[in-house]
């Protein structure tokens, strides 16, 4: 008899490894029609009416960083539901050279087949999508293309990767980001480094890069128009900006707000003042207590609380 890793013995000699928070969760698989499949991890309500956040992750990251985000969402009373991104975390196939998909499968393809799968398992729940960085951009740009879908949009970090939206930094992002994009087309993928830690598709990298050298989205081979439908967008967009943001800084954020000409958008940005201690692009994630139950008011009252004296 031998001892598992959660400390109890197990009859057959073979160690148990209780499952993690995260996978413990709920886990709805969907497929799309061109044979990628995510799983949706979910955190819902008693009531079936409440809101449902739809959490979409930043590049290179796993829907199991936003787990203490999710938490908070719930216990502020929202229904929640997350899933990677095409070729990340859960999703498969995984990334490998051959995966030249670009924002167009995953606004056109991914997006509908997941959000369709959503709303199904929260068929009297309004949706919204909460997207970090990508995840943000990907969001706004899908509510536009198809706002009968999404009640309202929570973005963090996520700003347009237009060069000049840089300001001071605007040179160092001009040559940074189009030197990825130039990698990706290549190689035919981002091997991680530079800016963007993990790998990536070269489709998606490509897009970027374009996206950033233009202003404008043209994701290769879509029949949309997302500039035309992002100036359309009228539903509510909570846009969340982080004082010590290198990678989607206020200045960007406010250059995407800017092109969602239509929509009713409540700017929060976050510095000190606001009691978050972890301002990073990333960090954020430690201060979910606050940001998530800020923005679930926004969700169910429509305005963000008071600030605390």
């Amino acid at each position: 008899m031998s001892v598992s890793s959660t400390g109890r013995d197990t009859p057959d000699g073979n160690a148990t490894r209780r499952p993690s928070e995260f996978a413990a969760l709920e886990a709805i698989p969907v497929t799309t029609d061109d044979n990628v499949t995510f799983v949706i991890r979910v955190l819902p309500q008693d009531d079936p009416t409440v809101p449902v956040a739809l959490i979409l992750p930043a590049m290179a990251l796993k829907a199991k960083f936003y787990l203490p985000l999710a938490k908070t969402l719930h216990a502020s009373g929202l229904s929640v539901a997350m899933c990677d991104l095409r070729a990340q975390g859960e999703s498969t196939p995984g990334l490998d050279k051959k995966s030249a998909f670009g924002y167009r499968e995953i606004l056109e393809v991914d997006f509908p087949t997941v959000i369709k799968a959503v709303r199904s398992r929260f068929p009297q729940a309004p949706l919204y999508l909460f997207g970090h960085s990508l995840g943000g951009q990907l969001s706004v740009l899908y509510a536009a293309s198809a706002p009968e879908d999404v009640a309202g949009v929570c973005i963090i970090g996520a700003g347009s990767v237009y060069w000049k939206a840089f300001g001071p930094k605007r040179w160092e992002a001009l040559w940074k980001i189009q030197m990825i994009g130039l990698i990706a087309r290549l190689r035919g993928y981002w091997p991680g480094g530079m800016l963007i830690g993990g790998a990536m598709a070269g489709g998606v990298m490509i897009d970027w890069a374009r996206h950033s050298r233009t202003s404008r989205y043209q994701p290769r081979g879509t029949k949309r128009d997302y500039d035309q439908l992002l100036s359309e967008l009228a539903i509510p967009v909570l846009a969340i900006s982080l004082d010590g943001d290198r990678l989607g800084p206020r200045s960007n954020v406010d250059f995407l707000c800017g092109r969602m000409r239509s929509a009713k958008i409540t700017p929060w940005h976050l510095d000190d003042s606001a009691g978050v201690a972890h301002l990073d692009h990333f960090e954020w994630i430690k201060d979910s207590g606050i940001i998530g139950s800020a923005a679930a008011s926004w969700i169910i009252d429509g305005q963000l609380p008071a600030p605390s004296r």
